[in-house]
């Protein structure tokens, strides 16, 4: 195992030598006659747990050292206790000011410098590998993270995958509301910053997007199969997917993150909602609609147009996009309908690739 070293910076030999006899039985000593020298020793030597260093040295002072390990952002790692003959309190607090760990002044008892500095290595140790355990500790919970993200992305995608391959949809629509849904909140964060998104909570309602059907489990065939205009009767019970979805959400709610089971529930309830209150099942208006449903509303109806359904033939892009500016598929929000303009190429681009590779 490699010792640990001791840096003694010193131009008075009698005070290296005093300080050598202290550390030389536990420690390797490296020493140095001045500022110049001692930067050389903390370049060549990758061991150093203290740093012994005298103020009024030649060539370099202890001050010019110790802004060296200021910049190199070292004070963090290596102590260093300041031995000076200096009196001035001035002296005691610019070095302190540098983040020394303590100061001792000439002449020195040597039994105090041996104690203190056993302490402040002690001190230091502890305090890194503290650290380490604790960034250990960050990239375990960081990994377990990850791994229930990507459990609870497959528990979302298979679910909503149930939904698809009931309505005899492909997989395609999930995944593209998902990305549909990330894009328009990334220009509503841009464009409107009155929202307060941040880049967690665009991931979160992404991710809650896929379950905006989710209902549609408990939804007879006859109804969700039907390849002609439901009766009026039918479309109530077909409306009723938005609250069986909710319930469904209810009975895993103790197991989800909170701010996620908010936005799966708000999407699912309300994504058919309409600005001018003509929506289902709440006849929510305008700001009542959160944000989260708003936003999967208009990804819905676009990618319903541009898909092909049992009842309907796909749209192409562009006229799926001036129907919903015209208002012929309900009245959404100006601050989404502005971003729904910003974001007309990527939602282009999108179906595009999705139609000339089967990721189903």
């Amino acid at each position: 195992m490699t010792k640990q070293q001791v840096l003694i910076v010193d131009d008075e030999e009698i005070n290296r030598v005093i300080l050598r006899g202290l550390f030389e039985n536990d420690y390797e000593i490296l020493e140095a006659e001045n500022g110049q020298e001692a930067i050389r020793q903390l370049e060549d030597n990758t061991n150093i747990v203290l740093v012994l260093l005298d103020v009024v040295m030649p060539v370099m002072n202890g001050f010019g050292v110790l802004e060296h390990l200021k910049d190199k952002e070292m004070l963090m790692q290596i102590p260093v206790i300041l031995i000076t003959g200096e009196t001035v309190q001035d002296t005691d607090d610019q070095a302190y000011s540098y983040g020394v760990a303590d100061v001792i002044h000439k002449p020195f008892y040597p039994h105090i410098v041996r104690r203190r500095a056993r302490n402040i290595i002690e001190l230091y140790q502890n305090k890194y590998h503290m650290e380490e355990r604790l960034a250990e500790q960050e990239r375990e919970i960081r990994a377990q993270e990850q791994k229930l993200r990507e459990n609870n992305e497959f528990m979302i995608d298979a679910l909503s995958s149930v939904v698809e391959f009931r309505s005899l949809e492909t997989g395609e629509h999930t995944r593209r509301v998902k990305y549909f849904t990330r894009i328009l909140l990334k220009y509503l964060m841009m464009q409107f910053p009155k929202y307060n998104l941040t880049p967690r909570q665009i991931d979160e309602i992404s991710r809650a997007s896929a379950l905006h059907d989710i209902g549609k489990i408990g939804i007879p065939d006859s109804i969700l199969l039907k390849p002609g205009r439901l009766t009026d009767s039918e479309f109530e019970i077909m409306k009723t997917h938005t609250t069986i979805g909710c319930e469904l959400l209810e009975k895993f709610h103790n197991n989800q993150e909170e701010d996620f089971y908010r936005y799966c529930y708000e999407i699912c309830r309300h994504h058919h909602e309409r600005w001018d209150g003509k929506g289902y099942p709440d006849h929510l208006a305008g700001e009542e609609i959160p944000i989260s449903a708003q936003i999967v509303s208009i990804v819905d109806v676009y990618d319903a147009l541009v898909s092909p359904r049992v009842y309907k033939t796909a749209y192409a892009n562009n006229i799926a996009y001036e129907m919903i500016l015209s208002g012929e598929c309900g009245q959404f929000s100006p601050d989404v309908i502005e971003c729904f303009m910003l974001a007309k190429e990527d939602f282009f681009n999108i179906v595009e690739v999705s139609n000339m590779f089967d990721f189903s």
